[in-house]
């Protein structure tokens, strides 16, 4: 059986979970603390330190750098679900990365704001230490005393996609392909903490993530 080494919330991890609902596949979800690596470093040779990671038998797959899929890749070869068709790569590629820079950068924020919620007690002092690390110390405040503006940046990068969906029931066409997965996995950890709805004014957006969860 496959085994899902995750955090229920990262948006790359929800992803990988939507992922294989779709495929109806039968796997095993391993949360692991935000500040115990230790498996994932274990599973990788020591390659690798970040979530998911998946493992399938003997095979371990994890991402080799910031802008690929391998872990979406490799589900999609497995399954075959024709989520990178040829005819798309350049396309997808152009938009994921604004999905995963423009509109990640906002919502992961908003999300961490509520972190007391959803961190298990023990591993708060590790998730607070790897995010002011990576941002600067007191950036968890920060991003609470800016929600109103994170909220309407997050607006603002969404628009393209409320667009897209005027022609389709899908982002790119009348079936998913990963720029759904992708962006749904985003939304979903915008999503995470209870405390938000998609922004009421796209109301295409709104239908289509309620599809995403139903496909």
């Amino acid at each position: 059986m496959i085994e899902l080494i995750q955090f229920p919330w990262s948006p790359f991890c929800i992803v990988a979970r939507r992922i294989l609902d779709y495929a109806r596949a039968r796997y095993k979800m391993v949360n692991i603390p935000n500040d115990d690596r230790s498996l994932v470093w274990r599973l990788t040779r020591a390659r690798y330190y970040q979530v998911p990671i998946i493992r399938d038998g003997k095979q371990v797959i994890f991402e080799l750098g910031d802008e690929t899929q391998v872990v979406a890749k490799y589900l999609d070869g497995k399954f075959q679900l024709g989520l990178f068709p040829h005819k798309l790569d350049g396309v997808q590629r152009i938009i994921w990365r604004y999905i995963e820079n423009e509109v990640e950068g906002f919502g992961f924020k908003l999300n961490d704001i509520h972190w007391q919620e959803f961190v298990p007690k023990a591993g708060a002092a590790g998730f607070v230490r790897h995010k002011e690390r990576k941002f600067g110390r007191g950036c968890l405040d920060q991003w609470r005393e800016q929600q109103p503006q994170l909220l309407a940046g997050l607006t603002r990068a969404l628009i393209p996609f409320e667009e897209m969906l005027l022609a389709h029931p899908f982002l790119l066409e009348d079936r998913p392909r990963f720029l759904d997965f992708d962006l749904y996995g985003i939304l979903g950890n915008f999503l995470y903490s209870g405390h938000y709805e998609l922004p009421a004014e796209h109301t295409r957006l709104g239908e289509w993530y309620a599809r995403m969860d139903r496909i």
